[in-house]
């Protein structure tokens, strides 16, 4: 569970731009989507659809059944979905997580590579959580307009290593819908423990809702639970 941790706070760093102190990277030019497969050494493998427009990034992994996340750097808020539920965690200095927790010591390019059909430019990255907790270093390959298409990272912390490789595939470079960064009408706003009650549970309170707005959700018959966690947890890893 600890590597799954880190390897998620590794996966949300990458969404927001990581802050450094001497050339800090690009913010994508471009509106994109694209499939992303993360994989580590350990044998997990976490599959996602990925969303990007000016300052804001979607990444929904489990499909229907699993959980989104939506990072709004413009309000300085990242929501996370599930099942007909939200949970809001603000983006501060107070509570850094992902990027915010890492700082850059060396950073260098390394050369031109065609990858996924998409021409990149190779760099090597070693950074340090600012706490000294761990530190991670590995490879980068990015596009001109900002996307980092492929990552491959070894990252340690405690005595704890893990690697991880990243990659993005079915790469569409076009305009996207609007909706897709928003919280769907009709979800309820709630902290972790409600959250993950309801998960395990099933409750009740999930389908008197769905009632109220005259739908039903799928698999909530009486005695189901609201979300299959079992299902949830393959669309997540793949297994």
């Amino acid at each position: 569970m600890k590597s799954l941790r880190y390897a998620g706070m590794l996966t949300c760093a990458f969404l927001i731009p990581i802050t450094v102190h001497a050339a800090p990277p690009p913010e994508v030019q471009v509106d994109y989507s694209a499939d992303s497969t993360m994989e580590t050494e350990g044998g997990m493998t976490m599959k996602s659809r990925v969303y990007h427009t000016t300052n804001k990034d979607r990444m929904e992994m489990g499909g229907s059944d699993g959980m989104t996340t939506i990072i709004r750097k413009d309000k300085k808020v990242m929501w996370q979905l599930m099942g007909d539920m939200y949970m809001e965690m603000p983006m501060n200095d107070s509570n850094a997580n992902g990027a915010d927790a890492f700082e850059i010591v060396e950073q260098t390019e390394v050369g031109q590579e065609t990858v996924n059909g998409m021409k990149t430019t190779k760099s090597k990255v070693v950074a340090v959580k600012k706490d000294g907790s761990g530190k991670f270093g590995g490879f980068f390959w990015t596009t001109k307009e900002g996307i980092t298409i492929k990552m491959d990272l070894l990252s340690k912390e405690g005595d704890k290593k893990m690697r991880m490789t990243s990659e993005l595939t079915n790469i569409k470079l076009e305009k996207q819908d609007p909706a897709l960064f928003e919280i769907p009408a009709g979800y309820t706003k709630n902290d972790m423990g409600a959250m993950m009650g309801e998960m395990m549970m099933g409750g009740t309170q999930s389908k008197d809702r769905g009632r109220s707005r005259g739908a039903k959700k799928p698999g909530t018959e009486e005695g189901e639970p609201a979300i299959d966690v079992n299902k949830m947890m393959k669309g997540l890893f793949g297994k």
